[in-house]
């Protein structure tokens, strides 16, 4: 089966690369946030705020400033539902990468709203009408990314706003705090690790620094204070359509014939790292996540990576986790298609050091030989195993 590691879902896209997504994007919300601040003294990066001053309009009986707050409200939920509208419609065209498209529809809006913070350019609207348009169009953008961010973290991470993430900071370094004072304690029963504490850190921190360069650029150049972060957020795209994320595909898929010659319990899979079948730099999926969807009968698992010419150390570490993932279930891993090159940082990774070297392979017929031998080795384990536990017990008369 198809593994599509371009659809923009955490399937596809690895721990580390879910963490410098959101990162990243924390930035640019806590960017446009504070400018919207500075601009109009309207919060657009989240909706909690803006939902109680409507509550509050409301019951004062203040029309005017309800309906602008319901336009508000709207364009958040507008720009979410677009995320949903956009990611599923890349899903179901099998686009290799479907969250280069609602990033680039994010950053037409903020482009947009960037024309717009130079006030010379409206001077001649009514103020309530800039108002606006100065916090509609940010508003449908951030509800767009954290609707993106979202779907690729499978809920994991915000990015827009930072109540969250210091509500899941404070409970986890809590539990992470009393787990290392005591050292015999059982495991907490939401697992938490010291990456995750970083990790919400640094989205905490990112959204910080956003805020302070958003208010130093619009001090020093209002007029082009928005164009950094539009930029930014292109160079991310365009980083995405450059180092695409790589395929999964089975050997049937891949048009090979390994899986008609070899025993159901090994399956031999190819990492693409382009669609035409061309060596291209690319980045490795999230291989552990795939792991959980392998057919339970297969015990030895063949991963040709030849394509990927110059692995780097993300790649590495993505195969040593993977290792950790298929220990858990029994299940072997034989690596195949590694150049000469790569052993270095396949050693520096622990890859080397935890995989046996007669399981490190560049070429995929021995690759395919080795599993069959390592599948023999376990057959006779299991058959010599029942007949040792016949044997007279140690001291038996």
């Amino acid at each position: 089966m198809l593994y599509a590691a371009g659809l923009f879902v955490k399937h596809a896209h690895s721990y580390t690369q879910q963490a410098r997504l959101a990162i990243t994007l924390s930035w640019i919300a806590g960017y446009t946030n504070i400018l919207t601040l500075i601009t109009c003294g309207q919060a657009t990066s989240h909706i909690s705020g803006t939902v109680s001053q409507l509550g509050r309009d409301v019951a004062e009986g203040r029309l005017r400033g309800g309906t602008y707050l319901l336009a508000l409200i709207g364009a958040f939920v507008i720009g979410a539902a677009l995320s949903g509208f956009l990611t599923e419609l890349g899903r179901r065209a099998r686009w290799r990468s479907i969250y280069v498209l609602p990033m680039a529809v994010e950053a037409g809006m903020l482009a947009v709203f960037a024309l717009l913070v130079d006030w010379e350019m409206i001077e001649g609207l009514d103020p309530d009408y800039a108002k606006l348009w100065l916090t509609v169009l940010p508003a449908a953008a951030m509800g767009l990314q954290n609707a993106t961010i979202t779907r690729i973290s499978g809920g994991v991470v915000r990015t827009t706003h930072v109540t969250g993430v210091t509500t899941d900071l404070g409970l986890e370094g809590g539990q992470w705090l009393l787990r290392k004072l005591e050292r015999n304690a059982p495991p907490p029963a939401i697992p938490v690790s010291g990456g995750r504490l970083l990790l919400l850190s640094s989205i905490l921190g990112s959204f910080l620094v956003g805020s302070g360069l958003g208010a130093f650029a619009f001090a020093y150049f209002p007029a082009w204070s928005m164009i950094p972060a539009v930029l930014f957020l292109l160079w991310i795209i365009l980083q995405d359509v450059w180092y695409p994320i790589g395929d999964i595909h089975s050997s049937a898929d891949a048009g090979g014939h390994y899986h008609e010659v070899l025993p159901a319990e090994i399956a031999v899979f190819h990492v693409k790292a382009g669609s035409d079948g061309r060596r291209r730099k690319a980045r490795m999926p999230d291989l552990v996540s795939w792991a959980d969807h392998l057919d339970e009968k297969v015990e030895i698992v063949v991963l040709d990576i030849a394509e990927f010419a110059h692995l780097d150390m993300n790649s590495a570490l993505e195969i040593r986790a993977l290792m950790k993932r298929l220990e858990k279930t029994n299940q072997g891993l034989v690596l195949a298609g590694v150049h000469p090159g790569d052993h270095a940082l396949l050693r520096e990774a622990g890859v080397e050091e935890a995989l046996d070297a007669s399981n490190i392979l560049g070429n995929l017929d021995l690759a395919s030989a080795r599993a069959l031998n390592l599948l023999e080795e376990r057959a006779a384990s299991a058959e010599s195993a029942p007949r040792r536990g016949l044997g007279r017990p140690s001291g038996a008369p």
